[in-house]
């Protein structure tokens, strides 16, 4: 137990990614809100000092190993943490975690973990491998608790939201409710992130999601905060930390659109009245493209980029991911926030398993092809294409998992679970071979190295624009999308050529191999129903 009797530290670590990838570039620019909250919370407390330690944006003059990672024992050393929290939101970081948390029991130090990866049995892993406590669903509120009790030595079977051994039993205490009232909590506190650079600041205005998607991990009723809240978070970075770019990270922006429109108006109130113009990056439905009013409130407000969730162009697996649209529908969808004036972020899963066996025969090079199409056709401006994850808790998971097809653990661990790899067996006639390069084959082809030489052309072609063009405005709203979209495509092809050698290193064709062989050994079914969980209510 804690031994110090003045003041205590609470280190939070984001831990980070297991090898380069495609989020790589954007997490050295932002940060994850939900461990900042909870470290907010704490440093709240009376008799806390606290800091987080984001892996993933780590700058230079943070002591570092030769691998190029955080050296935690040089932290340790200049600042002794008493408890160590470890955000447990993305599976793929859990090795990470794991090995983390060993380090600091070395040292005496007590482990909390939290996040959406820790349901069903993978709490007792967690235990069994370095940590002290798992914090279940929402921490805000469990955090205060269980800190409270360690600090004065009680026993923690009255906190409400936690797992922990207890001898060789499993305590888990009762669960706590999510948290409606969230203008009661503090605004998250940026500074306490150390040795990082942000300038795309996340924004959370809603916390869970009612469209109950099949691969999905945030369910529930939705719950949003004030509006008041979202722009004095915003209001607050800019005035204190210059803070021009932000994402507001909720999947409904628009779900309800009085508030939207109410939220939309006070942000472009706010720009006018301090004589700034934001940058905000909102994820939306692809139907709210049919509200007119809606958009170009979002444009007065400062939103410039959408990311839309189509998840693919075919249209036997929107039916199964419990998407209610069609291929075509999309496209003039897309086409509507491209009039408005909007960049266009397209977010697509390859491979998905449909529900009732493969009722269409589609090759992999066929799917490749429909996904092209679509993407030239909708013109979208940037794209992310990522294979199916059998999350844990999800209905995904269960379903995979009671068909045998989910790949031993023991073959392909967590640290494959980021979306870049295939975890189980594919559809027919596809291979797991075959999904491990279509999503470099779809992205290659979009993230090209010849944008360079657009984004040249577009430079010598600047002036030329303006020249007998009466509609300055537009003429400037087209050059520069064409300008950004190759200078981002350029960016993507460097961002693809790093991904491609990350992988090729990894050795991951021959655990696949492994996997495949392995996928019918007598435990292999009981380990893949184990990390299904049988909870999905975690937030």
């Amino acid at each position: 137990m804690i031994t110090n009797t003045s003041r205590f530290r609470f280190r939070m670590i984001d831990p980070a990614y297991p090898a380069f990838n495609i989020y790589s570039r954007i997490a050295c620019k932002t940060t994850a809100l939900g461990p900042l909250g909870v470290a907010t919370v704490i440093s709240r407390m009376g008799g806390w000092d606290v800091e987080v330690i984001d892996e993933n944006n780590y700058r230079k003059f943070g002591p570092r190993e030769y691998t190029g990672l955080p050296d935690h024992k040089t932290l340790q050393t200049i600042r002794h943490a008493d408890v160590l929290g470890f955000y447990g939101g993305l599976s793929s970081t859990i090795p990470r975690i794991y090995e983390l948390a060993r380090l600091y029991k070395g040292m005496g130090v007590i482990t909390i973990a939290g996040g959406q990866h820790f349901i069903g049995d993978n709490i007792r892993d967690a235990l069994e491998n370095g940590i002290d406590f798992v914090v279940i669903g929402e921490g805000e509120d469990t955090i205060q608790e269980l800190l409270e009790a360690i600090r004065e030595e009680r026993e923690p079977e009255n906190v409400a939201g936690i797992a922990f051994m207890q001898g060789e039993k499993l305590i888990q205490t009762a669960e706590r409710p999510p948290i409606t009232d969230f203008d009661r909590l503090p605004l998250p506190d940026f500074d306490l992130v150390r040795y990082a650079k942000i300038s795309i600041y996340p924004i959370s205005w809603i916390r869970g999601c009612g469209m109950n998607c099949e691969f999905c991990t945030v369910k529930g009723k939705p719950r949003p905060s004030s509006v008041e809240r979202v722009v004095e978070q915003i209001a607050a970075l800019f005035e204190t930390r210059n803070a021009r770019c932000f994402f507001i990270v909720d999947d409904l922006f628009g779900n309800k659109r009085e508030e939207a429109m109410h939220l939309c108006s006070m942000l472009a109130d706010y720009q006018k009245a301090v004589g700034v113009k934001l940058d905000i990056t909102v994820q939306i439905r692809l139907d709210c493209a049919k509200d007119a009013k809606l958009l170009q409130a979002m444009l007065k407000a400062g939103v410039s980029n959408v990311c839309i969730g189509y998840e693919s162009p075919i249209a036997e697996e929107l039916t199964a991911m419990n998407k209610r649209v069609k291929p075509e529908d999309m496209i003039a969808l897309t086409r509507e926030y491209h009039k408005a004036g909007f960049l266009v972020h397209g977010m697509f899963i390859f491979g998905y398993p449909l529900k009732d066996g493969p009722s269409v025969q589609l090759s992999a090079k066929e799917r490749v092809r429909r996904f092209r199409r679509f993407i030239k056709n909708a013109r979208l401006d940037t794209i992310q294409v990522l294979l199916p994850v059998p999350l844990p808790g999800t209905d995904l998971s269960r379903r995979l998992a009671s068909q045998n097809r989910i790949f031993p653990l023991d073959c392909i661990g967590w640290e494959y679970y980021d979306g870049n790899f295939p975890l189980f067996i594919p559809d027919k006639p596809m291979t797991s071979e075959d999904m491990h390069s279509a999503i470099r084959k779809i992205m290659g082809r979009f993230y090209r190295f010849r944008n360079m030489f657009y984004v040249a052309l577009n430079v010598i072609l600047f002036p030329a624009m303006f020249i007998s063009i009466f509609n300055i405005g537009l003429s400037w709203q087209r050059w520069y999308r064409s300008w950004r979209n190759h200078l981002v495509r350029f960016g993507g092809w460097i961002i693809m050529r790093r991904w491609t050698s990350a992988l090729k290193k990894g050795g991951f064709s021959e655990k696949l191999i492994l996997a495949q062989q392995n996928l019918n050994r007598p435990d292999a079914v009981s380990r893949g129903s184990s990390f299904a969980g049988e909870n999905s209510g975690i937030k």
